[in-house]
C-alpha cells in the first residue's frame, strides 16, 4: 500500500475488490471501514487474518493460544447484525489478537508458568472486554516473556517467538508474541500491557506502532509479574498496531470510562508543540541507526513548524537504580511464591536469586565486578538486596521527587515548557536470542517514562543501514561486548523512536507520533514489510 493509503481512512473507499493478503496489510482504520460498509464482511476479514496466522505462525511462534472456531461464528453473527442494520461498534467484525496475559474467558493467563497453563479465566480483562464491545474478535493469544520480565518473549509453557525480520532475532518482550503477529498480518491490532518497556520495545524490535498510556489510564491488574501491590510503578494496557491512527483507535475504544478521557489527536497543532530531544542517557550507548532515527524524527518535527531543541533529562542514572530498587523490595519473595516449584526461565531465576541476596552481599559482588571491568553488571546487581518497608518507602519519596524535578526540567528548559520528548526506545535494534539476559540496561530509555508515569508509544521510523552494524569497540565488559555482537549483522532490522507527553496528554504524544510516521511514509528504508 502507498503511504497515502496508510494515511487516511478515506483509501477504504479506493480498495475495489480486495484481495486476502490486502485485508491483512491495510491498517486497522481501513479494514473497519470496509467492514462498516459491507464492502468486506466480517467473515472474510476472519479468514484471511486466520489463513495469515496459520502461513507464518510455524515461523514465528507468536499465537500460541488459538480461538478460530467461535470467532468464525461470531464473524457470521456480525454480518448479519450489519445485514439487518443494527448499530455498529466501532471495531465491528475487526480481527484482532491480545496478550496471553490478559484474561480472555475460557482461556488460560498462564504468565508463562506451567503450574497456571491450565487454568481458564472466568471472563474477559476489563480491557479485553472493551476491545468485544466494541466489535472486535479475537483470534487467539499471544505469546510473551515469564512472568513479564525480560525483553525477549520466551517462556517454559509456550516456548520461544521470532522476529518476522529475520528469526535470528528476538521479537521483543514481554508483549513480543503480540508485536511479531501484528508486523505479519496476523491480525489487524492488538492489546500487550508495559511496566518497563512492555510494548514498546517490541514494537521498534518488530517495526509497529504501540503506546503505553498515562500510569492509571488503562491499569493492568494481572497478578503474576511484579506484585501488584507496589503501586510505585505500575503497568497498564496499551495497543500495539501497524500505524499510529490505528493505535489512537484501539486506545479510544478501551479508555472508554477513564476519569481523565482520551484527548482527539487531530485536534493538536504540532507546528506549535516544543520538542525535545536526546540519544543518550548516560547509562547505555546507542547503537548508530537509534542515534540517527531520534534526530531524523526530531528534525522531521522540525520541517512541520515545531520547536525543537536538543535536551539532556535530570539524573536518569539514579532513577533507573530506584526503579532496580522498588522492583526487588521484597527481596524475591513474591517471584519464589507465584513461580513454585515450577519451572523458571533462566532469566528470571537470575533475578530471583539476585533479589534474595543480602544488600551485604550484592554490594560486594557489585564491587567486585566493577573491579573485572564489568562496569555494567556492577551497576545492576548494587541495586539488590534491599527487604525492608523503610527502604521501600525511600525509594517511592525519591521516586516523586524526582518527578517533581523532571516536570521542573521541562519547564525551565531553553524555549519550554516542553511538550513533547523524543528518545530512543532501545539502546539497540532486535536482540539476537538470548542476548536480553545480559541487555537488560539496554531497556532503559523505556523504563524512565514507567518510573515518571508519563505516556510514551514508539513509531516506526527506518531500518538499521549497511556500515551502522557496529557502534562500539570491543570490550572486556559483557554487556558491551554482547551488544556490540547484536549490532553485528543487524542492516535491514526496523528501528523507532519513542516519544512521551506529560501526563493525561496521551493524545499529544499520538498527535507527534503520526507527524513523525507520515514524514518516515515517505523515506525508502521506512520498514513496511517484514521479511516473513
Amino acid at each position: 500500500m502507498t503511504p497515502e493509503m496508510i494515511a487516511t481512512d478515506r483509501v477504504a473507499r479506493q480498495v475495489a475488490t480486495p484481495t486476502p493478503a490486502d485485508l491483512t496489510s491495510m491498517p486497522a482504520t481501513v479494514l473497519a471501514a470496509l467492514i462498516a460498509r459491507g464492502e468486506v464482511s466480517a467473515s472474510e476479514a476472519v479468514d484471511a487474518h486466520i489463513e495469515r496466522i496459520e502461513q507464518v505462525n510455524p515461523q514465528l511462534n507468536a499465537v500460541v493460544l488459538k480461538r478460530y472456531d467461535t470467532a468464525r461464528a461470531e464473524a457470521r453473527a456480525a454480518d448479519t447484525l450489519r445485514a439487518r442494520g443494527m448499530a455498529l461498534g466501532p471495531l465491528h467484525g475487526l480481527p484482532v489478537t491480545v496478550k496471553e496475559t490478559l484474561d480472555l474467558a475460557g482461556f488460560p493467563s498462564s504468565f508463562g508458568i506451567e503450574s497456571r497453563a491450565e487454568t481458564a479465566a472466568e471472563c474477559d480483562e476489563r480491557h479485553v472486554a472493551r476491545l468485544r464491545q466494541a466489535g472486535a474478535i479475537v483470534l487467539g493469544k499471544t505469546n510473551m516473556a515469564q512472568m513479564l520480565l525480560f525483553l525477549e518473549s520466551d517462556n517454559p509453557v509456550y516456548g520461544r517467538t521470532n522476529n518476522p525480520w529475520n528469526p535470528d532475532r528476538s521479537s521483543g518482550g514481554s508483549s513480543g508474541g503480540e508485536a511479531a503477529m501484528i508486523a505479519a498480518g496476523g491480525s489487524a491490532l492488538g492489546l500487550g500491557s508495559d511496566i518497563g518497556g512492555s510494548l514498546r520495545v517490541p514494537a521498534t524490535f518488530c517495526g509497529i506502532a504501540s503506546l503505553k498510556p498515562t500510569a492509571g489510564r488503562c491499569p493492568d491488574m494481572g497478578r503474576f509479574s511484579v506484585p501488584l501491590g507496589q503501586q510505585a510503578i505500575v503497568s497498564q494496557v496499551g495497543v500495539l498496531a501497524r500505524t499510529t491512527d490505528d493505535v489512537a483507535l484501539g486506545m479510544k475504544v478501551i479508555d472508554n470510562g477513564s476519569d481523565i478521557p482520551l484527548g482527539d489527536p487531530a485536534s493538536v497543532d504540532v507546528s506549535r508543540l516544543r520538542v525535545a530531544y536526546y540519544t543518550d542517557d548516560g547509562r547505555f550507548a546507542v547503537a548508530p541507526a537509534v542515534a540517527r532515527a531520534v534526530r531524523e524524527a526530531a528534525a522531521s518535527l522540525r520541517d512541520r513548524g515545531a520547536q525543537v531543541i536538543e535536551w539532556t533529562p535530570p539524573d536518569i542514572g539514579a532513577t533507573l537504580d530506584l526503579v532496580f530498587q522498588i522492583f526487588s523490595a521484597d527481596g524475591g519473595r513474591y517471584f519464589n511464591t507465584a513461580l513454585g516449584r515450577t519451572k523458571r526461565d533462566v532469566r528470571v531465576a537470575t533475578l530471583a536469586l539476585l533479589g534474595g541476596r543480602s544488600h551485604r552481599t550484592t554490594a560486594t559482588l557489585s564491587r567486585l565486578l566493577a573491579a573485572l571491568g564489568q562496569r555494567q553488571l556492577a551497576s545492576v546487581v548494587r541495586n539488590f538486596g534491599y527487604s525492608d518497608t523503610a527502604h521501600y518507602w525511600e525509594c517511592v519519596e525519591a521516586q516523586l521527587a524526582y518527578r517533581q524535578r523532571f516536570a521542573d526540567a521541562l519547564d525551565q528548559a531553553e524555549g519550554g515548557p516542553l511538550d513533547v520528548i523524543l528518545s530512543p526506545a532501545c539502546a539497540l535494534p532486535a536482540f539476537t536470542h538470548g542476548a536480553s539476559q545480559d541487555l537488560g540496561t539496554a531497556g532503559s530509555y523505556t523504563v524512565l517514562y514507567n518510573a515518571l508515569g508519563y505516556p510514551a508509544g514508539v513509531v516506526p521510523f527506518t531500518r538499521v543501514r549497511l556500515g551502522e552494524e557496529v557502534g562500539r569497540a570491543p570490550s572486556r565488559d559483557r554487556v558491551e561486548e554482547v551488544a556490540r555482537r547484536v549490532e553485528q549483522g543487524s542492516a535491514g532490522l526496523p528501528v523507532g523512536v519513542q516519544v512521551a507527553a506529560r501526563p493525561w496528554r496521551d493524545h499529544v504524544a499520538l498527535a507527534a507520533m503520526r507527524a513523525i510516521e507520515q514524514a518516515a511514509l515517505a523515506r525508502p528504508d521506512f520498514p513496511a514489510t517484514p521479511l516473513v
